[in-house]
């Protein structure tokens, strides 16, 4: 029989690696599902598919508010656009002409 190459080992590492962070993702949207609304998930799987990085700090900021008993009951969207809103406010630039 054969020896696994180090190719072989190295694709079965990175395998493993991706399967364990697709479970770590599954057990973070469970948990934030029991907080949200059905309005609010669906909103929060929208954000998912449009920009994952939000998406992913809005998870870890409402995980860390039921864990710190912020969230009473369950999240609405519209509780959920306000957050959402906070997270991705920039201040307007202004430009400014001067003559001369």
């Amino acid at each position: 029989m054969a020896q696994p190459s180090e190719a072989d080992a190295e694709r079965t590492k990175m395998m493993q690696q991706r399967i364990q962070a697709l479970q770590a993702e599954q057990q973070k949207r469970l948990a934030v599902k029991r907080h949200l609304t059905i309005g609010a998930y669906e909103r929060l799987m929208n954000v998912r598919v449009s920009n994952f990085e939000l998406y992913s700090q809005l998870v870890d900021l409402l995980l860390a508010m039921a864990q710190s008993r912020r969230i009473s009951g369950q999240v609405t969207e519209e509780q959920l656009k306000q957050i959402l809103a906070k997270l991705t406010y920039r201040k307007e630039s202004t430009i400014e002409f001067r003559h001369k």
